[in-house]
């Protein structure tokens, strides 16, 4: 161990404090300042000669010039292990609730916890035995944690191969007990433990190879999965104005897309919306496994209050943590809400280290970080052939809407799913106000492409007409166009909107979207017989409230085929047979 290494605190402002130091100081090396009682943590992110910037992770009132700063020759790093599922962090992993139990109602500055006691015992059962040659990430045996085999992995910054000299058999075992010992080809020998740190800001690549997404991720919404889909290992924006509906959004995917692994980074929301989640999931019963929703969800908490260098460290804790689980093979979904937070904070300290502005004042490298963080989702072959995913969703909160502004725009180039949020949409109550005419996604569906691209055309086609009606009145356009209008309002209405509050219809497996789907489209795509204006809206007014009682219908339940018999009765008396319309 080397001898520790001090500086002093030359400038303060506010969150940026400069210092001075004699020996040399590392890139992203993280340092405690000293102040009264308190150590406040603190990381270096810019060195100039015998000087250096930090972004202080706690608020700096009461610090001084000459102020003592104490450096760890460690980066801003993470506790991974068993323990992790279940668990409320703040950004920089402490756990918020023993942090409230120890300061009280009011978080106290200077002080920080470990992620994992390290009393926590564990039953853990060996996957190799001395002799094996293994390498960085590889498994070393497994422990139950909640409904998952958590393995215990040899450490990630391993580098070449090891040799097992000793493995520890069955047995209970606390975080501070060697469960192994490897060796490399030096002789050189380390212990490996049911836990490990790792820096945050490195992402985790202890796999064979990265796979392109492919395969769907279903989300069980319908106007995503059918028209805008997410690819497991792919990433989305959700861009939206305040109130358009982001958070209940999130908070329904969380529960019911189909990943083994929520994690929600909660970076510098209001406090309102952190506590309502903090509140609503460990309530929510997961419908994969009746079990709490909370089992397999970790929220790492920083709100807008907080100090705003933690909403960095916030995003890549979140990140991090779920590279780790993805290194178990399971399929993990990272709900970052938001990063136009994480922005300003960035805009903030690049403010106060006098660098030289980009647009509407964000650094220059703002597409370059927020590029970094989304290149760290993927699907993955690991060493054993099994494969992992990160997805990552990042929620955008432009001012006033307007999706020209950098955050959007950075997004948008690396993304590959925009689902942007109207303020119309939310306004007429239609949920989720995703809007379909300006949303897009580069990947596949499991909806067959033409009856996929039918739909698109159908509310394209519809909106067109809408805007002309706008202008000329309803009696200016022609029976066939108001049919045509008719018809994208009653997909709209029917097909993309879902109702949060019925436990049938809020998620819609993907056998179901299929069928349905599929039977609009021969709705859509069929001509129909109408007397007048005001006859085509009836029935499918008519129409669409029938679809609505077949939507809170359970999947392929006995009223569900009774309902859809209705549905074709009401379609008979007014559809005009394929066979009349080619003999016309």
């Amino acid at each position: 161990m080397s001898e520790k290494r001090f500086g002093f605190v030359t400038r303060i402002n506010s969150n940026i404090v400069a210092v001075s130091f004699d020996s040399f100081v590392v890139q992203n090396e993280v340092a405690y300042i000293s102040t009264g009682s308190q150590r406040l943590k603190a990381e270096v992110i810019r060195v100039r000669g015998k000087s250096a910037e930090m972004q202080v992770y706690e608020n700096t009132s009461g610090l001084k010039v000459g102020d003592k700063v104490e450096f760890t020759e460690e980066l801003l790093s993470v506790e991974l292990g068993p323990g992790l599922l279940g668990q409320i962090f703040d950004g920089l992993q402490n756990p918020l609730p023993q942090l409230a139990k120890e300061c009280g109602f009011f978080l106290k500055r200077g002080v920080y916890l470990k992620a994992l006691p390290d009393e926590s015992v564990w039953e853990f059962f060996p996957l190799v035995k001395p002799g094996d040659k293994i390498r960085a990430g590889e498994r070393l045996g497994f422990v139950h944690e909640k409904i998952f085999k958590h393995y215990i992995f040899a450490p990630f910054n391993l580098s070449g191969s090891w040799e097992v000299v000793n493995i520890s058999p069955k047995g209970n075992y606390n975080l501070k007990q060697p469960v192994a010992r490897l060796k490399n080809s030096d002789a050189e020998e380390i212990d490996a433990f049911l836990c490990q740190n790792w820096p945050v800001k490195i992402p985790i690549q202890a796999y064979s190879e990265k796979i392109k997404p492919k395969e769907p991720l279903v989300t069980k919404m319908r106007l995503i999965d059918s028209l805008f889909p997410v690819a497991r290992g792919g990433t989305y924006c959700i861009p939206g104005p305040f109130g358009a509906g982001k958070t209940v959004l999130q908070q329904l995917t969380s529960r019911h897309a189909e990943v083994d692994v929520v994690i929600i980074a909660a970076c510098g929301e209001r406090a309102g919306e952190v506590v309502e989640t903090l509140r609503t999931f460990p309530e929510l019963m997961d419908p994969r496994s009746n079990k709490p929703l909370i089992d397999r969800t970790i929220i790492i908490c920083n709100t807008s209050s907080m100090p705003v260098a933690a909403r960095e460290s916030s995003v890549y804790t979140a990140v991090t943590l779920a590279e780790y689980y993805r290194q178990m093979g399971l399929h993990v979904l990272l709900l970052a809400d938001s990063t136009s937070r994480w922005a300003q904070a960035m805009r903030e300290m690049s403010g106060r280290l006098e660098e030289i502005p980009g647009e509407e004042a964000f650094p220059a490298y703002l597409e370059s970080r927020i590029a970094a963080f989304y290149e760290r989702a993927g699907l993955v072959r690991l060493y054993d052939n099994s494969i992992g995913s990160v997805t990552i969703g990042g929620a955008v909160s432009p001012a006033g809407g307007n999706f020209e502004e950098p955050v959007t725009q950075a997004t948008l180039k690396v993304v590959g799913a925009f689902h942007g949020l109207s303020r119309e949409r939310s306004d007429a109550r239609r949920y989720p106000a995703i809007d379909p005419l300006i949303s897009w996604s580069k990947y596949k569906s499991f909806v067959e492409e033409k009856i996929m691209r039918k739909g698109h055309e159908i509310l394209h086609k519809s909106n067109g007409i809408l805007q002309m009606m706008k202008v000329i009145g309803e009696e200016g356009i022609s029976l066939l166009d108001y049919v045509e209008y008719l018809k994208g309002e009653f997909f709209d209405f029917v097909y993309l909107q879902q109702n949060a509050f019925d436990l049938v219809d809020e998620s819609t497996p993907a056998e179901r979207q299929q069928y349905v789907f599929g039977f609009i489209h021969a709705i859509l795509d069929s001509d129909f017989s109408f007397k007048d204006k005001p006859d085509a809206l009836h029935f499918f007014q008519q129409l669409r409230q029938l679809f609505r009682g077949w939507n809170s219908t359970a999947w392929q339940s006995e009223e569900f085929y009774k309902t859809e018999a209705e549905i074709n009765t009401a379609l008979k008396e007014k559809q005009i047979k394929q066979k009349e319309k080619t003999h016309a």
